[in-house]
């Protein structure tokens, strides 16, 4: 699992990038850093949605600390057939095959087409729609 997580620092977090909340890999959706007070630090407010399950986290550190980051890997997938709310894919470099569940954002998604799949610690999900077919 070490190599699934790497480690920056809360300075360098910006809105997009990911961060694990809650040992959940969360993609970013606000950074608000407080200013000093007279006895303590600045402190970092980060606010991410679930890249799987699309909850909102929140994560509360001063602004010196390091955060963990996790390792997504991108790749491309066909996908083959769909099925109710389950579709099939196929990696286009390893020609492996498995199921995914058909998410609300992707409705017109259909058989054919070429998508982006993001895999982190052994959760996939598909990110967009490469080439339609």
């Amino acid at each position: 699992m070490s190599d699934e997580i790497t480690y920056a620092s809360i300075k360098d977090i910006k809105v997009g990038r990911f961060v694990m909340i809650d040992g959940v890999p969360c993609k970013v959706v606000d950074v608000e850093i407080s200013a000093p007070g007279k006895h303590g630090s600045a402190k970092a407010r980060i606010t991410g949605v679930g890249l799987f399950n699309g909850q909102k986290k929140t994560l509360l550190k001063p602004s010196h600390d390091e955060v963990e980051v996790p390792v997504i890997t991108k790749t491309k997938a066909q996908v083959v057939s769909i099925a109710g709310s389950s579709m099939q894919l196929m990696d286009l470099e390893s020609y492996a095959m498995f199921d995914l569940p058909v998410q609300d954002d992707l409705k017109g998604i259909k058989a054919g087409d070429e998508v982006e799949v993001m895999d982190c610690m052994g959760s996939k999900a598909v990110s967009r729609i490469l080439v339609s077919a």
